[in-house]
């Protein structure tokens, strides 16, 4: 199996950095903590950016240092997106894609322009100047332009980080089909679960320069003794697919082993893989499978775990039927009124539901 092993020490300043991980090598892999945690520290380092005390960095078993060897940056097969695009700005949209593009040989061009092009929506302003581009206009442009030196692993250090609420919403489609449509591992350095639950496969999650936990993103979101599922807008990922379209009221049906939740109507095949996000505070949890209630997502579940949030609210980590995890933000009366303890079967009442791929 293809993987991405890390292994890095290094003192910045008073801010000493020491990690170490090994994961799959494909889909997106997202480096998650709070401001100052060294997330960006980390991918500098990665990079090349950043010489390490010690330190081994191997992709795909391709060494790019080790105790023998350090690989400059501009040596590695890499692309890198930074916060700010970046772009060179006496060079149109098309001159600044193509500047990376032709500095590779043509025997090792691995993406087509064109494809790049359609894939992140560039044509329609392709011989535009770049001043006069949108924030997410640029973003795109720069990943487009990272992608064109046919990387063997891409790098973005939280390139949504200065873009306003409607900009992200209308790149992140632009990034799930960026995982969906080339084989190209990617290390997304962010601080927003949100973000996260839209586009990553992987985490590592890093605390005052140390990995505190790896693994999948769906399950690390919602591990209790992480800081995610504290945070007031903790949420769950769901993975399943399209069932069933409701023409009468508009609903489209998402499908997991033992259940289904609705989501508005949206034009997708049935059969589509989909996944949804669904916020903890929007699951209240019932004892029975109760139809006289307004909730239509009713999922059955078995208690994880429990954990006080503060002295009004816990949280609940709940297993699906599938082994899919989710959460619920209740509070403290009402888990004791239930009687909520490990292993206990019940209802899950989801009130709100957003697809997010």
């Amino acid at each position: 199996m293809s993987t991405i092993e890390v292994s890095l020490t290094k003192q910045l300043g008073d801010f000493h950095l020491d990690v170490s991980f090994k994961l799959p090598a494909n889909g997106v892999i997202a480096l998650f903590g709070r401001s100052g945690s060294g997330k960006t520290s980390l991918l500098r380092a990665i990079a090349g950016l950043i010489r390490p005390s010690n330190g081994v960095v191997k992709i795909n078993g391709e060494i790019w240092q080790d105790e023998h060897q350090f690989i400059p940056t501009h040596q590695r097969p890499l692309g890198y997106v930074f916060q700010e695009a970046s772009l060179f700005p006496h060079l149109s949209v098309r001159r600044n894609l193509e500047y990376g593009w032709r500095r590779i040989p043509k025997a090792n061009r691995k993406i087509d322009f064109d494809s790049v092009v359609e894939l992140l929506g560039i044509g329609p302003f392709i011989q535009r100047a770049t001043h006069r581009l949108s924030g997410g206009e640029r973003q795109r442009v720069a990943i487009a332009r990272a992608l064109l030196t046919s990387p063997r692993l891409l790098l973005m250090d939280e390139p949504l980080s200065a873009l306003d609420h409607g900009a992200k919403r209308s790149i992140l489609p632009y990034l799930e089909n960026l995982n969906d449509e080339l084989a190209i591992p990617s290390l997304y350095v962010s601080h927003d679960p949100n973000e996260v639950a839209h586009l990553a496969d992987q985490m590592v999650v890093l605390e005052e320069g140390k990995v505190i936990a790896t693994g999948p993103a769906a399950n690390l979101l919602t591990q209790l003794d992480l800081p995610m599922a504290q945070f007031d807008d903790a949420a769950a990922t769901l993975a399943g697919s399209v069932s069933a379209h409701d023409h009468t009221f508009h609903l489209t049906w998402i499908s997991m082993h033992g259940g289904r939740v609705a989501v508005a109507r949206e034009d997708l095949p049935v059969g589509r893989h989909a996944r949804v996000r669904i916020q903890a505070r929007d699951v209240s949890l019932s004892l029975k499978a109760h139809s006289d209630t307004s909730i239509i997502n009713i999922l059955p579940a078995i208690v994880v775990d429990t954990k006080e949030v503060n002295q009004t609210q816990m949280i609940v980590r709940l297993e699906l039927f599938d082994g899919q995890t989710l959460l619920s933000r209740i509070t403290r009366r009402s888990g004791l009124g239930l009687g909520l303890h490990e292993g206990m079967q019940l209802y899950a009442q989801v009130k709100s539901v957003a697809l997010i791929g």
